[in-house]
């Protein structure tokens, strides 16, 4: 295993570990990226978590890192059971710059982590579609629907994702 994996492993799925020390070693050494992704198939499910949640929080600020693994991303979100790894691949989705083909995949990702059992992997699919969206307008009359309507019967924390994002799927779309 190695080093990066190294500090990612150990405790349980309910703590981070060292996974912001990994982030910023990551980001100070980008090199370094791939072996998150190597953590991304390791067989410990702590290892699993860790590494997509120092992935996702790289790539808010680098998602040019991720760009090289777009296809792997999309093979193993679509594969994926763990919830605490399907809620950052929600996430992820969107960083991608897609093609037609590819996009679709990640809107039926997306809507299949709808039906997950997880609260938090349902908000952070709604999140995900609705930024899929905002990058590609012609995506809203799909996706505006059933974010209103799982703004109106989702969790509360699909309720509350859904009044933030609503209001920025429905302004006009910038003309060319």
């Amino acid at each position: 295993m190695n080093a990066i994996l190294k500090k990612l492993s150990g405790g349980n799925r309910t703590s981070l570990g060292r996974t912001n020390q990994v982030v910023a070693q990551i980001l100070s050494s980008p090199s370094q990226f791939p072996s998150l992704i190597d953590g991304l198939l390791s067989g410990d499910a702590v290892i699993r978590m860790r590494a997509a949640d120092a992935i996702e929080k790289i790539t808010v600020t680098r998602p040019d890192v991720l760009a090289p693994y777009k296809a792997k991303i999309l093979k193993l979100a679509a594969r994926e059971t763990q919830i605490e790894v399907r809620w950052h691949f929600a996430l992820l989705l969107p960083r991608f710059s897609l093609s037609a083909r590819e996009r679709a995949l990640a809107i039926d990702i997306l809507f299949d982590y709808l039906g997950d059992r997880s609260s938090i992997v349902k908000t952070h699919a709604i999140e995900g579609l609705a930024r899929l969206a905002l990058k590609h307008p012609k995506l809203k009359s799909q996706i505006l629907p059933v974010l209103a309507e799982l703004t109106e019967i989702g969790t509360a924390a699909m309720r509350a994702r859904g009044r933030k994002l609503l209001p920025l799927l429905n302004r006009p779309s910038p003309t060319a």
